[in-house]
C-alpha cells in the first residue's frame, strides 16, 4: 500500500474566511473567554504585522491595525476536511480523515489509472488549488503514520521504499512523532531530540520509558505493528449551519453567510460531481421555530454565482417574523449533474440567458408561484384535462386504471339529422366518434382531433347564431363516479362572425349551444 497524506495548515483559517484567508488582508482567528480572548491562528499577511499565535487579542490589534480577527468555528472545520475528504475519495476508495487537519488517501491502488505519482500529484495540485486549499504539506510513504510524520517534517515527500522511509522517519524531530505530549516533554529533557535517538535505546528501557501508548506509536512507524484507519463514507446530503456573531432582523445582514454557505455548496458538489435542484435555507431564532424557505430549481445546477442569485431572491421575498440566530442550508438530494454539450461547431452564444436560467430567475425574484405552466392530468372532461405545475416538473399525469374510463357513444342519425336542419350546415366532415384524451392546452387528444387553441376555463353558453357545422359530433360522457357527471356532443362550428369555435350540446339535444374554447 501507498498513503498519501494532506496536512493542511490553514484549515481553521480557510474554514472562516475562505479565499480571503490567502489573502492580503490581515486575518486572524481568536479562542477564549469573552474578557480575554486569544489568537490561535493567523495569516501569512497578519503574521508579517507581528500577530502570532498566544498573543492576546487587544495586544494583536494594537500591533496590527485593520486586524479581520473571528471566532474559530469547530463545526465549519470539520466541515471543510469533510468536503476534503469526499474530494480525496474520487481518487481512491479507502480514505480517512484525522482531525482537525489532515487527510489520507490510499493511493497505491491508483497509480496504475492515473499514469504513475508524478502525473498524479500534479492533479491533485491542480484540483486542491480550485478548491482553495493550495497551501498543504503532503508525505507519501507505505504507513499511513509515517506518511503524516514526513508531511509534517519535510512539507513536500514521497517515499515508495520502506527503506527510505525509515532513513527519513530517523532525522524526524520528536516533536512531530505523533507521540502522547508527555513523553515529548520528557524524552527531550533527557536530551532526546530525533528518532533516531530512541531507536538505539534497548527495547527494554524504552518501554519503561514511554509506556504501552508510546511504544505502539514507534511501531506502527516502523512498520512493526498494525495501524487501524477509520475509512469514509461520504455522505448523501449536505447540511451546514452558521451561527451569526449578533441577532438580525432583516434579511440583508445574512447576504454575507449565504454566500458562504452556497460556496461551500457548490464545491462540495464539484467535488462530488453532482448538482443540487431542490435544497431549504433554514433561518432559526432564539424564541420559536426556525423558518424553511425551499429553494426549488428548473434544472440541476451546481455554479456558485447562479445558486446564490436563486437564494438571494427567495431571502429578498421571505417575511421574518423573529430575529435570526443562525442560518443553515440544508440539501438532501444531490442528483447527478449533466454539463450541456455544444457541437465543435457551434456559433458563439448571445450573451443572453437560456430559457432553464430565464425561468430559475424570473422565480427567485417573483416568487415561486409567478410563474407556472400547464400539464396533462387523466381526465376525459376538457375543463378538467389540464393543471398548474410549477416549471419543469413532469408535464404528464400517469393514466389511473380504475373503473372510471369515460363512457363514449355515437349519437343516433336521428340527432344528427335535427342539427343539420337546425344549423343549415353546408358541409359535415368527420362525423364519426372521436374519443380519447381530451386537451386544453398540452392535454391528451384522441388522434386527429380537432382541438382550440384557446380553452375556456368553464363553458359558456354561446351567444351568436351558428353558420356551419364543420366536423362533430364526438360525445364524451365521464365523471359520475365523482358527482361531476357530462354528457356531451362536442362539434367545430363557424360563428356568424366568422369565428370557428369548439362548442357542444348536452347528449341528444338540439337546442342550448355551451362554448368551450375558440381555434386561432
Amino acid at each position: 500500500m501507498l498513503w498519501a497524506c494532506f496536512q493542511f495548515p490553514a484549515l481553521p483559517l480557510h474554514a472562516v474566511f475562505a479565499d480571503e484567508a490567502s489573502s492580503e488582508r490581515p486575518c486572524a482567528l481568536f479562542e477564549g473567554p469573552r474578557q480575554r480572548p486569544v489568537v490561535v491562528h493567523a495569516n501569512e499577511a497578519a503574521q508579517a504585522r507581528g500577530v502570532r499565535p498566544g498573543l492576546v487579542l487587544a495586544t494583536a490589534r494594537a500591533l496590527c491595525a485593520g486586524l479581520d480577527a473571528r471566532r474559530r468555528e469547530p463545526d465549519a472545520e470539520r466541515s471543510a476536511l469533510q468536503l476534503l475528504a469526499t474530494w480525496a475519495y474520487r481518487f481512491s476508495a479507502q480514505v480517512s480523515r484525522g482531525e482537525p487537519d489532515t487527510v489520507w488517501l490510499e493511493v497505491g491502488a491508483s497509480l496504475t489509472l492515473f499514469k504513475g505519482w508524478p502525473a498524479l500529484q500534479r492533479q491533485l495540485h491542480a484540483e486542491l488549488q480550485t478548491l482553495g486549499f493550495g497551501a498543504y504539506r503532503l508525505g507519501v510513504a507505505p504507513i499511513a503514520a509515517a506518511a503524516r510524520v514526513l508531511a509534517l517534517s519535510y512539507e513536500q515527500i514521497a517515499l515508495r521504499q520502506h527503506a527510505a522511509m525509515h532513513t527519513a522517519l530517523e532525522r524526524t524531530p520528536l516533536a512531530l512523532s505523533g507521540l502522547p505530549a508527555q513523553s515529548i516533554a520528557q524524552l527531550q529533557g533527557m536530551g532526546f531530540r530525533e528518532l533516531r535517538d530512541l531507536w538505539r535505546v534497548p527495547r527494554l528501557e524504552l518501554t519503561r520509558r514511554l509506556g504501552p501508548a508510546g511504544m505502539h506509536t514507534l511501531a506502527v512507524l516502523r512498520g512493526e505493528a498494525v495501524e487501524s484507519l477509520a475509512l469514509y463514507q461520504p455522505p448523501d446530503r449536505f447540511a451546514r449551519r452558521i451561527e451569526l456573531d449578533a441577532l438580525v432582523d432583516n434579511w440583508q445582514p445574512l447576504l454575507f453567510p449565504l454566500r458562504r454557505l452556497v460556496h461551500e455548496l457548490a464545491r462540495y458538489l464539484l467535488v462530488r460531481d453532482g448538482g443540487v435542484q431542490r435544497f431549504e435555507l433554514r433561518l432559526e431564532h432564539e424564541d420559536r421555530a426556525a423558518t424553511r424557505l425551499p429553494v426549488g430549481l428548473v434544472s440541476v445546477q451546481r455554479e456558485a454565482a447562479a445558486l446564490y442569485e436563486f437564494c438571494r431572491g427567495r431571502l429578498e421575498r421571505a417575511s421574518i417574523g423573529a430575529q435570526v440566530s443562525a442560518i443553515a442550508l440544508i440539501a438532501d438530494d444531490l442528483p447527478p449533474f449533466r454539463p450541456g454539450h455544444r457541437d465543435l461547431f457551434e456559433p458563439a452564444r448571445s450573451e443572453g440567458l437560456d430559457w432553464p436560467a430565464l425561468t430559475e430567475r424570473l422565480r427567485s425574484r417573483l416568487g415561486d408561484e409567478a410563474l407556472q405552466q400547464l400539464a396533462c392530468v387523466a381526465d376525459h372532461r376538457p375543463e378538467r384535462a389540464w393543471r398548474f405545475i410549477a416549471p419543469g416538473a413532469p408535464t404528464r399525469e400517469p393514466a389511473r386504471p380504475t373503473q372510471s374510463s369515460a363512457r363514449k357513444a355515437k349519437p343516433a342519425d336521428a340527432d344528427r339529422s335535427r342539427l343539420a336542419a337546425a344549423t343549415t350546415p353546408d358541409t359535415m366532415a368527420g362525423s364519426g366518434s372521436r374519443s380519447g384524451f381530451v386537451t386544453g392546452i398540452g392535454a391528451h387528444a384522441a388522434p386527429h382531433a380537432a382541438r382550440p387553441l384557446w380553452l375556456l376555463p368553464q363553458p359558456i353558453p354561446l351567444r351568436q347564431p351558428l353558420t356551419q357545422i364543420l366536423s362533430g359530433p364526438e360525445r364524451i360522457e365521464s365523471g359520475w363516479w365523482d358527482g361531476g357527471d357530462v354528457r356531451r356532443d362536442y362539434y367545430v362550428v363557424r360563428c356568424a362572425s366568422g369565428q370557428r369555435a369548439w362548442a357542444f350540446l348536452p347528449a341528444g339535444a338540439t337546442e342550448g349551444w355551451m362554448l368551450h374554447g375558440w381555434f386561432a
